[in-house]
C-alpha cells in the first residue's frame, strides 16, 4: 500500500500499485460513491506519481536503529570534541538520521514512517534496570551527607521547573516547553525526557512537538553539563584555597567508580536470569500502572516510574531473603542497550521541522538553566555539603547530572580527582543519587508542578 499524489486522485488517497507497464503504473484504490465503497482501478504515468511515504516494518526499523548506533559510534571515534563531552552514540547518529529525513521531507516530499512497537518496551526496560541496581544496603555508606545532597538536589528540581515554566509564560509560549526544558531533561536526561515527551504528546496535553523539544533540550544539557562541571570545581578550589589530597593518592583504597575492578563473566544462564528480572518489572509495572489509572484517572504518573519502583522492591526483596544476587553489571548492560536503542529510535524519528517556531523560547530557557546550575552549584551545593574539597567535587558532579546525566557527572568528578586527588565520599553519593533517587523524586516533582501550574 502506497501513498500517491496525482491530479486525478484525491490528495492523500491510499492506493495500491498492482503492476508496472512501461511508463505507467496500474493502480487500485477504494472510494465512496453514493455512500457506497467502490473499488477503482486505473493507470497513471510514473512521471506523474510521487511517493509520499515509506512505511518501514519491525525488522527494517530494528536495522535502522542499530545502524544509527553504529554510525554514532563511528563518528564519535573520529571526532575528539564529541569524545571529550561524552555525547551519546544514539544522539550523534540519531541527529544525522533526523537531518537526512528532514532533507528528504523538505526537498523530495518523502516521509519515513517507522514501526514503533519496540519503543515503549525498550524505555521501560531501561528504567527497570535502574530500579534493579538500587541496593538499599549501600545507602549506609553515604551517611548524613547523602541526605543533605539529596535535599539539595530536590530544591534544584523545583527551581528548574519554575525557571522553565516562568520563562515560557513570560515569552507567551506553551508552558509545556518550559516543563520539558526544566527538570525533565535537565536533571532527567534523554531517557526521562523521551518518556515524558510521550506523555505530553497524548491527551490531555496534545503537544505534538514534545519529543523534538525534549531531545533538543536534553542534548543541550548533556553538552553544558560536561562543560561547566570541571571549571566550577576548579573555581571553588582556587577561590577558597581548599586543601586537596593530591593526585598521588588516587590509587589508595579506591571505591566504586574511581577505578575499574575485575568483574565476573556474563554467561547465558546469568543473562537469562537478569532478563527475567527485567521482564517481571515490565509486566508488574504495566499491571500496576493500569490498576492505579483505573482507581485514580487524574493521577497521570508515567508507566516507567512503576517499572522502576517494582525493580527497587524486587532487588531489595531478593537481597533481604538471600534468594538471588542481582548481577549489577549485567543488568546495567541490558539497561544501557535498551536505552541506546530507544534513543536511536527517538532521535531518528524527530520531526525537526516542528522545532523552528520554538527555537527562541528554547534557547532562552536553556541559557537560563545553565546559568542557574552554575550559581546553584557554587552557592548552594558547595556550601551545604561542607565547603571542603569533597563538596567541590560534589558540585562538579551535580553540574553533570543536574544538566545532563549521571555518566557526565562521573566524568566531571574523575577529571577533577585526576588533578587534585581522590574524593571517596563524592563517588559514593553521586552514583546513588544520580542513577536512582533522581528519577523517582523527579517524577513526583514533575507531577506536583503539573498539578500546581495551569498547563
Amino acid at each position: 500500500m502506497q501513498n500517491i499524489i496525482y491530479n486525478g486522485i484525491p490528495k492523500n488517497e491510499k492506493v495500491t500499485i498492482i503492476a508496472t507497464f512501461g511508463d505507467f503504473y496500474k493502480i487500485q484504490y477504494t472510494t465512496k460513491i453514493n455512500k457506497e465503497n467502490v473499488e477503482i482501478t486505473g493507470f497513471i504515468k510514473k512521471s506523474d506519481a510521487k511517493l509520499a511515504a515509506f512505511n518501514f516494518d519491525f525488522y527494517f526499523t530494528l536495522v535502522c536503529m542499530v545502524f544509527v548506533l553504529l554510525l554514532g559510534r563511528y563518528i564519535i571515534a573520529r571526532v575528539k570534541l564529541l569524545q571529550d563531552y561524552n555525547i551519546p552514540e544514539p544522539v550523534v547518529g540519531g541527529i544525522l538520521a533526523a537531518i537526512f529525513i528532514l532533507c528528504a521531507y523538505q526537498f523530495l516530499g518523502v516521509e519515513f514512517k517507522f514501526d514503533g512497537s519496540l519503543k515503549d518496551p525498550l524505555m521501560l526496560a531501561f528504567f527497570s534496570s535502574i530500579g534493579l541496581s538500587a541496593d538499599f544496603a549501600s545507602l549506609k555508606k553515604g551517611g548524613k551527607m547523602l541526605g543533605i545532597f539529596l535535599v539539595v538536589v530536590v530544591v534544584l528540581l523545583f527551581l528548574q521547573n519554575f525557571i522553565g515554566v516562568g520563562v515560557a509564560y513570560a515569552m507567551g509560549t506553551n508552558p509545556l516547553i518550559g516543563m520539558l526544558g526544566g527538570s525533565i531533561t535537565m536533571s532527567g536526561g534523554h531517557g526521562t525526557g523521551a518518556a515524558w515527551a510521550a506523555t505530553f504528546s497524548d491527551p490531555p496535553y496534545n503537544f505534538a512537538a514534545a519529543m523534538e523539544v525534549a531531545m533538543a533540550c536534553a542534548t543541550f544539557g548533556l553538552i553544558m553539563g560536561g562543560i561547566i562541571g570541571g571549571p566550577t570545581a576548579r573555581y571553588l578550589i582556587k577561590k577558597y584555597k581548599l586543601k586537596t589530597p593530591g593526585k598521588e593518592h588516587n590509587n589508595d583504597d579506591p571505591h566504586g567508580f574511581e577505578t575499574p575492578q575485575k568483574e565476573r563473566l556474563i554467561t547465558p544462564i546469568s543473562f537469562i536470569e537478569s532478563l527475567a528480572l527485567i521482564a517481571i518489572c515490565l509486566l508488574v509495572g504495566n499491571l500496576l500502572s493500569d490498576f492505579v489509572k483505573s482507581l485514580a484517572p487524574s493521577f497521570n504518573l508515567p508507566t516507567f516510574v512503576y517499572c522502576l519502583f517494582v525493580g527497587v522492591v524486587l532487588r531489595n526483596a531478593l537481597s533481604a531473603t538471600n534468594i538471588h544476587h542481582v548481577f549489577d553489571r549485567e543488568v546495567s548492560v541490558l539497561g544501557n542497550v535498551s536505552l541506546s536503542l530507544f534513543l536511536a529510535f527517538a532521535m531518528m524519528t524527530l520531526n525537526l521541522w516542528e522545532l523552528v517556531a520554538l527555537a527562541l523560547p528554547m534557547i532562552v530557557i536553556l541559557v537560563a538553566q545553565a546559568v542557574c546550575m552554575v550559581l546553584f552549584a557554587i552557592y548552594v551545593t558547595f556550601r551545604f555539603c561542607g565547603r571542603d574539597y569533597d563538596a567541590a567535587v560534589l558540585a562538579s558532579g551535580h553540574c553533570g547530572f543536574g544538566l545532563g546525566a549521571t555518566p557526565t557527572a562521573m566524568v566531571n568528578m574523575q577529571t577533577v580527582t585526576s588533578h587534585y586527588g581522590p574524593s571517596h565520599m563524592a563517588f559514593i553519593i553521586v552514583p546513588l543519587v544520580g542513577a536512582f533517587f533522581i528519577d523517582i523524586i523527579n517524577a513526583v516533582v514533575i507531577q506536583l508542578i503539573l498539578q500546581i501550574l495551569p498547563m
